[in-house]
Formats: C-alpha cells, sequence, structure tokens
C-alpha cells in the first residue's frame, strides 16, 4: 500500500499498517450510525424516554457536552452519572437500565462460534425516544438493539454501555435485544408521534432517525428480527418521515418492507462507507461488510426507487482523509447511484477515546503524538482543521452533484457546521506550538 498524501498537508505522509489479505474474506455483518455526533459539534441536552427534557442522556441521543470555546473538554464533559470505578462498581447497588441489564436473560442463538458476542433480552418500556435538541435533525430515534457486533474501533456509542454499568469494551462482547419492540412502537407512535412537528411550524411531521446509537443490522438481526419487526409496525402507517443508516450489505432483505413504507411515507437510507479500502476498513470496523458490500447495496436500493445516499463518517484524521481517499468513496457512491453524500471529521467521546487512543498507539504509531495532542482532552479535532474539510465535502458535492440529505433539507432550522475531513499540517503545528508534528516525521 503506497502512503497516503492528504491534500490539506502536501507534505503529509504516514506509513499504514493492515491487517493480513486474509482478511479481506465477507465480513460478518453493523451510523452513526451515522451518529448524530459525527454532523454537530456542540450536542445540547437531550430528552429521556418519555419525552422530556434531561441532564443525562439515553442510549439513543447524543450527549450534553460542557463546552470551552467551542470545543468539547474532556475533564469536564459530556457527562453522565458516572459509572463507579471497578472497584466500586461491584459493591454498587444497581437501578434503572442497569438494574436491568443484569438481571437480563440470555437471548437465544443459532451461532455457536467462540467470537459471537453474548446475547441478552433487554425489557424496556419504550422503543421511540426523544431527541429535544436542536442540534441534530430529528425529534426521535429507534435503536431495535443495545450494543454493536460491528466493533468499529472510532464508535462514538461505546458510552451507552456505561449506562448499565459496562465498560465501553464490552460494547460489542455483550448485545441487547429489545424485547416486544413492535407492539411497543405500535403504543408509541399512538402516544407520542406528531405528524405536525414544532420544528417545521407544524407543516412537517416528526423525524425518526432508525440506527443513531447501534446499528439495525448487525448480525443479532438475522436471528431476532427486531429491526423488521419495527419497520413492518412502521409500514402500517402514513405521513411518517423516516431515515436509517447502516454499514451492513443486510438491508436489502427487506427491499419489500422499505417499497411498502416509502410508497406511504417519506423514507430516506443511508449506507455508511468509511473507506474503499477494504483492508483499511477492516482494521476499523472489524466485523462490517466490505466497502463493496455496502455500495452493492446502494445500487440494489436505487435500482428498486428507494431513496438512497452515502455517508462518509468519520473521516478519520491522517487515516481516511488521503488526497483523493472521500473522492474515491463519492465516485463510488454516484456511480451505484447514491443521491446525497455527507461526512463528519472523529469524534471521541472519553469511553470511546479509551479504546481509539491505544488502538491508534498501536496501528499507526506515528500519529500518537498527534492524536493525543487533539484528542486526550477535547472531543473535536481543531476548528482549522474541520474547516478546510468542510470545504473538501462542499467541493465533492458539487462536482458530482450531490445534494445533502433530504430530511435535513427540510428540517433542520439552525446551522448544522459540516465536520472538516483533511489532515492538515500547517494547523497541526499551530496546534502543537512548536512540537513536532507527525506530517514532519
Amino acid at each position: 500500500m503506497s502512503p497516503v498524501h492528504s491534500p490539506l498537508a502536501p507534505s503529509f505522509r504516514i506509513r499504514r499498517r493492515h491487517a493480513s489479505p486474509t482478511t479481506v474474506g465477507l465480513f460478518p455483518e453493523c451510523p452513526d450510525a451515522i451518529s448524530p455526533m459525527q454532523v454537530v459539534q456542540d450536542p445540547a441536552p437531550v430528552a429521556d424516554q418519555r419525552g422530556s427534557i434531561s441532564d443525562q442522556v439515553t442510549a439513543d441521543c447524543p450527549p450534553a457536552s460542557r463546552t470551552q470555546h467551542g470545543t468539547q473538554i474532556r475533564e469536564t464533559g459530556p457527562v453522565r452519572n458516572v459509572a463507579a470505578v471497578p472497584p466500586e462498581r461491584a459493591h454498587a447497588r444497581l437501578v434503572g437500565i442497569a438494574r436491568l441489564a443484569a438481571s437480563s436473560p440470555p437471548a437465544e442463538t443459532r451461532r455457536n462460534s467462540a467470537e459471537r458476542p453474548e446475547y441478552f433480552v433487554l425489557p424496556v418500556k419504550s422503543i421511540l425516544n426523544r431527541c429535544d435538541s436542536n442540534r441534530v435533525p430529528f425529534e426521535w430515534t429507534i435503536n431495535p438493539y443495545r450494543g454493536c457486533e460491528f466493533a468499529c474501533k472510532y464508535c462514538y456509542a461505546r458510552y451507552t454501555h456505561e449506562y448499565m454499568e459496562l465498560d465501553g469494551s464490552e460494547f460489542e462482547k455483550k448485545i441487547y435485544v429489545k424485547k416486544d419492540a413492535a407492539p411497543l412502537l405500535a403504543h408509541d407512535i399512538l402516544r407520542k408521534y406528531s405528524y405536525a412537528s414544532e420544528r417545521s411550524g407544524g407543516e412537517k411531521p416528526d423525524h425518526i432517525a432508525i440506527g443513531t446509537a447501534t446499528d439495525p443490522y448487525q448480525p443479532a438481526e438475522r436471528e431476532h428480527g427486531v429491526t423488521r419487526a419495527c419497520l413492518e409496525e412502521l409500514a402500517k402507517r402514513e405521513g411518517l418521515s423516516i431515515s436509517i443508516i447502516t454499514k451492513s450489505n443486510q438491508i436489502v432483505r427487506d427491499i419489500d418492507v422499505l417499497t411498502k413504507i416509502a410508497a406511504r411515507s417519506s423514507l430516506q437510507v443511508d449506507i455508511t462507507v468509511t473507506t474503499m479500502r477494504a483492508r483499511l476498513a477492516r482494521l476499523l470496523e472489524p466485523r462490517a461488510p466490505r466497502p463493496d458490500l455496502r455500495l452493492a447495496a446502494v445500487k440494489e436500493l436505487h435500482e428498486v426507487g428507494l431513496p438512497v445516499g452515502v455517508s462518509a463518517s468519520p473521516l478519520v484524521p491522517g487515516i481516511t482523509d488521503g488526497e483523493g481517499e472521500l473522492e474515491a468513496v463519492a465516485a463510488a457512491a454516484r456511480e451505484a447511484g447514491a443521491q446525497w453524500f455527507f461526512s463528519g471529521v472523529l469524534f471521541l467521546m472519553p469511553s470511546s477515546a479509551k479504546q481509539f487512543l491505544p488502538f491508534v498507539r498501536e496501528k499507526f504509531p506515528r500519529l500518537a503524538k498527534q492524536y493525543e495532542q487533539w484528542y486526550a482532552k477535547n472531543g473535536y479535532a481543531p476548528e482549522e482543521y474541520r474547516r478546510k474539510a468542510s470545504e473538501r465535502v462542499a467541493r465533492i458535492r458539487e462536482k458530482y452533484g450531490f445534494r445533502s440529505r433530504p430530511w435535513v433539507e427540510k428540517k433542520h432550522t439552525t446551522p448544522c457546521s459540516q465536520l472538516s475531513l483533511g489532515w492538515d499540517a500547517a494547523a497541526v503545528a499551530q496546534q502543537l506550538e512548536g512540537t513536532r508534528s507527525c506530517a514532519t516525521g
């Protein structure tokens, strides 16, 4: 593999270490999720499952952050009712979702490989969760599972396992299947959903985003079918506004029910493709399908007339932002029939940084110092880096004739800065204040 050249840093070179070529086979199946954290900068307080504003975040919505000069400060936020450290946790009295998780029975599975995660049946009171934040372009989220087997190294949603007093490293090892999702969703739609959202001035329905914290088409879906059960319930109604985001080509299994939804409601599908390089994708997203399989799903969805776009989030500084890399994803997306394209720079929650920074030190050692400087205390890349990348995305959209996501166009009433996509050597040097950057070795 040739060294990567970042278009925003002409002198930047890095030697990459990848998985063995034997790893390029069909991946088991995973947006962010597009995670909302990958498209917004300063998440505001969000709502609990009853729809009321809370200073605790739900597992489905972006967490509240405490910011200083527009950047997240890791030492003070984002926050939750902080999970007890392991010695204290052993003697802590579990409450709420942590108690439910601790008492959840094992879920049946036909899988018997040693690598598979543990599955549990999680009783929940609601499947439609409220997000009362102007920082995200949707009112409701549906996440059929807690935890995600795709094990993406950068996944922002690892913090959601902390609510169950589990370490973020167990996010891909303990998967919780939400019980009775379809009847709960039927009840939630009748009780909570509005066909005249306040955000649109009563002109548009509330928007439901599926897959904001865990991938709705991860391997658990093959056996437990929670996502399909939810879609079948949504297909019974009309006038809804719905989007789905996934890294899995398994979504084509549900073309029949997706077509029914699209005939009666507004539906958009986002497929995440972070890189066209299969070996790199395998390293970053160990158990997600190969990029070409995801793009094949885009093509199949497009050919049956379903609105579909591609997310290149997150853009991982110094790793997936080389010269021509983002452009290659966009070109392949356009060829597959994608109608829109978007991307956002890596955001690291504290629980995610705990997993991702050691990964960088091991696999990309020449980037380790840079990542420590940028992400050890701050969840976001520097503003200048993000600004230049935003301009890059704009140029890509113009070149390939992409639009923005239609449901964002219709509903988002406050500016939502597009996070950046390049690794700027000049900005790096300024940030480090004289410290030698990885861009110069």
